[in-house]
């Protein structure tokens, strides 16, 4: 027998999410975009905080926006530096003195030197070389993070909005469907599926976690959609469970999906899941193909992807 305060070798396979979360977070343990229900806290920033990956990972917007924003605060910065080395310090141009001292910082950190302000004196000087530095190893940072940004491999696959539990060659089956929405294919894609559930053990509730065997794990090619099925037999683990079994324990399906991109000849992942109310039962998919006549191209209506019918 387990001792009390054990956890059991069939208890400690949380897939990595800890025995304790396991065995006593309630929330969603991978949201539907991927990223997983964790916050750390007790680090510095310093320690937690990871420039480099933030750049990479952030959307185009927000890169965009802190590349303007470091740009403008720089050359705002050496334009305050330059009227600290007096009224004289700068010669020519018109318009205010911060006007001019800002503008000339822009055409010395892009290395624009249109000529008609020239810095005059050792400070101001030195606060042109100091800039002149600073511009190249800023225009190289941002140089190497926007190729870094466009050479990262990434996938972009959508999965449906629902899964359904569909009537399957006289038994049914936990179905979703994904389909990969850009024009770069994927090769060699293949899926993991697995249920997680809460289950009375020893007087407590504990995570149990299931792996559900697929009708088709694996694909070579992928340039339509593909439906995911796990067919429900005697093996299965959604045998005999319904809708409120599943409410009762929580239950939520982990998806695990990685492939080739051809373009980058790099493996990619994709993670996704679904809650117990975001399966729905005795419906099964629409769908989602134009079927040719003679020679016309296969045509895959993405906007179909999530559309379901009675079963």
């Amino acid at each position: 027998m387990t001792q009390p305060g054990l956890v059991n070798e069939d208890e400690g396979r949380d897939l990595g999410f800890g025995a304790v979360v396991a065995r006593e977070s309630r929330r969603r343990l991978l949201n539907r975009d991927g990223s997983f229900n964790v916050a750390r806290r007790g680090l510095r920033l310093a320690s937690s905080l990871s420039l480099y990956h933030l750049l990479l990972t952030t959307s185009w917007t927000r890169f965009i926006g802190l590349l303007a924003g470091s740009y403008l605060a720089l050359n705002g910065g050496f334009g305050v530096a330059f009227l600290l080395c007096g009224p004289g310090a700068l010669v020519g141009g018109a318009g205010s003195a911060f006007g001019r001292a800002f503008f000339f910082s822009v055409e010395t950190f892009s290395t624009i030197g249109y000529g008609n302000v020239v810095p005059v004196g050792l400070a101001a000087n030195l606060v042109v070389t100091l800039e002149a530095l600073v511009g190249l190893l800023w225009l190289a940072l941002a140089t190497g993070l926007l190729f870094a940004r466009f050479s990262r491999p990434t996938a972009r696959v959508v999965f449906s909005r629902t899964a359904v539990i569909a009537p399957y060659r006289g038994i049914k089956a936990f179905e979703f469907r994904i389909a990969n929405v850009r024009s770069s294919q994927l090769i060699e894609v293949s899926a993991t599926v697995m249920l997680a559930r809460f289950e009375e053990a020893g007087g407590r509730q504990v995570r149990r976690f299931y792996n559900l065997a697929l009708e088709r794990s694996s694909v070579v090619f992928f340039p339509l959609s593909w439906t995911i099925v796990h067919p429900i037999d005697e093996t299965s683990p959604l045998k005999d469970l319904t809708r409120d079994d599943l409410r009762r324990s929580d239950g939520e399906f982990l998806v695990l999906l990685s492939g080739v991109e051809e373009t980058f000849a790099q493996r990619v992942h994709v993670r996704s899941s679904y809650k117990w109310d975001e399966v729905v039962w005795g419906a099964r998919f629409s769908d989602i193909l134009d079927h040719p006549k003679g020679d016309e191209p296969i045509t895959m209506d993405v906007s179909r992807l999530h559309a379901i019918e009675p079963a």
